[in-house]
């Protein structure tokens, strides 16, 4: 049996109070494979930041996939989150490992900055590859009100 949804958030979603946003990428991993292969470093130090580099290139026979699936989350995070075209660096959006193997999203920078004045309170991100594709989506809880102006 699964969980209930939290009577306290169905409430706000029925209220009008926090609105869902929801993003999802899918990445051959062969073309993230070529793009190390073609461009090394210029490629992986714009793209992924120093913690997702130090997690993929633990494992090297897994490393394109978690950079495929790292990029995924982050052109996830740029549709549920509406931070297309507002100017975010890559390495602003950050895949986080914890310890008991669950991903989470972390934003820095402008990213962090557009997604705090959009009223982005939670998010959420899941991660997969198979064969040769990743996918990622990303969640967002977004807290709406009359005032604030959507990205």
């Amino acid at each position: 049996m699964l969980p209930e949804f939290p009577s306290s958030l169905l409430s706000d979603v029925k209220s009008g109070a926090v609105e869902l946003k929801v993003g999802m990428d899918l990445v051959v991993i062969s073309r993230i494979a070529a793009s190390v292969q073609k461009f090394g470093d210029r490629f992986t130090q714009r793209i992924f930041t120093p913690l997702e580099l130090e997690y993929a290139m633990s494992s090297l026979p897994l490393m394109t996939e978690r950079l495929a699936a790292r990029f995924a989350a982050k052109e996830a995070a740029l549709k549920a989150l509406s931070l297309a075209d507002r100017g975010v660096a890559w390495r602003d959006m950050e895949v986080f490992r914890l310890e008991d193997g669950q991903c989470v999203l972390k934003l820095h920078g402008k990213a962090a900055d557009l997604a705090r004045s959009a009223g982005i309170v939670k998010t959420a991100l899941s991660l997969t590859h198979d064969g040769d594709h990743a996918a990622a989506i990303v969640a967002a809880l977004v807290e709406t009100s009359p005032q604030r102006v959507p990205v």
